[in-house]
């Protein structure tokens, strides 16, 4: 199984969670609301949950391996940190613009 794409949809400056993430399957499988948590100067993903009765919360969605979890926390943490880079970018070059005057 293959990762054919990784979309940052928000990205968070306060608290522990710093993305919600959607993550595509060899083209054919989305899974979403997968987040991206940094507690303890460590970055790792939590799968998409729902919160059952007793208050406790299961996840929907999971890697059945610590292997496969691993090569998926990785990417989807690069593809974060890409993300992270890019708006950096975005926002240094609007400050350096130059302002038009009318």
């Amino acid at each position: 199984m293959q990762i054919t794409d990784i979309k940052v949809r928000k990205l968070f400056e306060d608290g522990p969670m710093k993305a919600i993430v959607s993550v595509t399957f060899d083209g054919q499988l989305a899974v979403h609301d997968i987040k991206v948590i940094n507690a303890r100067n460590k970055f790792f993903i939590v799968m998409p949950s729902r919160k059952n009765p007793d208050e406790t919360f299961h996840d929907i969605v999971h890697p059945i391996n610590s292997q496969f979890r691993g090569m998926l926390e990785d990417a989807v943490i690069r593809a974060y940190e890409a993300e992270v880079a890019a708006a950096q970018e975005a926002a240094a070059s609007a400050q350096e613009a130059p302002v038009e005057q009318a």
